[in-house]
């Protein structure tokens, strides 16, 4: 006789029914074979007294049992397993570790070329960023009373459904209006496609414009993730200079006269990595290279407010009369990355073909926040937001770049940047980043993955660095961590 005793066990603490953990446990038995087919199990009575519970809990484990296929009853013979219940395949776990069986995958997959993106934060490490905005800035109780307001609107219950996958209408009206009046664009909300941030625009872009082979150029140093989306779509990636005045168009000339492109990648506010503004003349020069060799620029637009110096300069899109820029933005960086609410600006036609391809990887984004986004912005209260933390960032840039200059100019080159939330640190040729970071950790500072500055292999030796999300007292303690970093590292040289 099968030992029901033993093999089930009741949790009287536990929220989940009795007869529903019974239940649990008989179909897991029956599935590992312990319980084979054509057995008869226990009458209800037996059962309930083995296991000191009432008759009743039995019953309702039994007739869920039937429910789901692993029992029949038979009138006046009992409750069966059934005689035609095929086995479940297994390893045997006899001769199998745990872990192995937990690894081992049952089937075959394509593996991906992608990098593997992680966040694990330790309690009183300090981590580089590429230049995020501070969250504890974010103006969560003004959005949360938006928010809140617009989901008890009972007339909103339209919004709860299936919408447009070109994004919300009132927010692409509203962003349509705004970024008309602030990037001095002239459109409609036609125009604008919602998406996830700057990255799905950057990818379904990718997905319209590239196929095998197809040629894009991007600047030798470029934003590594707009890379690897181009190179996951097995696009070809030509590089070209870039100075202090942005990438060279001279040199993205030169290649348009002998090869046949189909986009160019550009970041043209603050280049990223290196912060660099492209400059007027090669603003006009790139819109007038696209006009003659037809090709797509997709401008991506990521930190266009974040200006200390002087006034944000105009996008490309704003001078493009022939409709060969794809404007990409977001209110991630602005706000706080978690609002995944971006853009992809372009002529109807691309953005309706953007929209069929958004709508069978992402059906729809979230109408409740897009609303929200668009009370927010036409409230006024994102260019409040905007103008507070602007002085806020520019104060922590000021000291951040300070701080390096007395304290690591020693190790460290840098030229303070004019926007943006980082500055691009060049590091002294005596010595690696991978030197440094390996050391870093030792102080509890966590630089990550150097080399994705470098996809392209000059050697420039020099990483982004995000001052917006510290405040003043960790920037403080994030330079003495670097300056004990690099003295450790010197120390080490020395007795090499």
């Amino acid at each position: 006789m099968f030992p029901y005793k033993t093999s089930l066990d009741i949790d009287r603490k536990s929220k989940e029914p009795l007869f529903l953990q019974l239940t649990n446990q008989f179909i897991h038995l029956i599935k590992e074979g312990k319980i084979p087919s054509g057995t008869k199990l226990i009458g209800t009575r037996s059962l309930a007294e083995l296991l000191q519970v009432h008759r009743k809990t039995v019953v309702a484990c039994y007739e869920e049992l039937a429910m789901q296929g692993w029992v029949e009853t038979i009138p006046k013979k009992g409750t069966f397993i059934p005689e035609n219940l095929p086995l479940l395949k297994s390893e045997d776990y006899r001769k199998t570790k745990i872990s192995e069986s937990i690894e081992k995958i049952g089937f075959s997959f394509y593996k991906t070329t992608l990098p593997e993106k992680r966040v694990e934060r330790k309690v009183d490490w300090m981590y580089i960023n590429d230049g995020v905005s501070d969250g504890r800035l974010t103006p969560t109780d003004d959005l949360a009373k938006i928010y809140r307001r617009i989901a008890a609107k009972k007339n909103n219950i339209e919004h709860l459904g299936y919408i447009s996958t070109q994004g919300n209408k009132q927010l692409r009206n509203v962003l349509a209006n705004y970024l008309n009046e602030t990037r001095g664009l002239s459109i409609t909300k036609d125009h604008i496609l919602i998406t996830r941030g700057s990255q799905m625009g950057i990818w379904l872009s990718s997905q319209l414009l590239l196929k095998k082979e197809d040629i894009i150029v991007v600047g030798e140093t470029n934003y590594a993730s707009a890379d690897i989306t181009f190179l996951h779509q097995k696009a070809k990636i030509l590089r070209i200079p870039v100075d202090e005045n942005g990438i060279c168009t001279v040199a993205l000339e030169k290649i348009c006269q002998s090869q046949n492109i189909k986009a160019v990648y550009v970041t043209s506010h603050h280049h990223h990595p290196t912060t660099v503004t492209l400059s007027a003349e090669r603003r006009i020069y790139l819109l007038n290279l696209a006009k003659t060799y037809g090709f797509a620029i997709i401008e991506d637009d990521y930190d266009y407010d974040f200006n200390y110096n002087h006034a944000p300069i105009l996008p490309l899109a704003s001078h493009d009369v022939h409709n060969n820029v794809i404007y990409i933005g977001s209110v991630c960086k602005t706000v706080a990355p978690v609002f995944r609410v971006g853009y992809l600006i372009a002529d109807k036609e691309f953005v309706n073909e953007a929209s069929k391809i958004r709508g069978f990887i992402d059906r729809q984004g979230d109408a409740l926040q897009e609303l929200t986004f668009a009370e927010f912005i036409k409230s006024g209260d994102l260019d409040r937001h905007i103008r507070k933390v602007l002085k806020v960032y520019e104060k922590r840039r000021d000291l951040f770049c300070n701080l390096l200059k007395e304290e690591l100019s020693d190790y460290f080159s840098f030229t303070k940047p004019k926007g943006g939330m980082a500055v691009w640190l060049t590091l002294n040729k005596k010595y690696t980043w991978e030197q440094v970071s390996s050391v870093a950790r030792i102080y509890k500072l966590e630089i990550g993955d150097t080399t994705r500055y470098d996809l392209a292999k000059t050697n420039h030796n020099s990483i982004r660095m995000g001052f917006a999300t510290f405040n003043e007292d960790e920037l403080k303690e994030l330079i003495k961590r670097i300056k004990l970093t690099m003295e450790e590292v010197v120390n080490q040289e020395k007795f090499a």
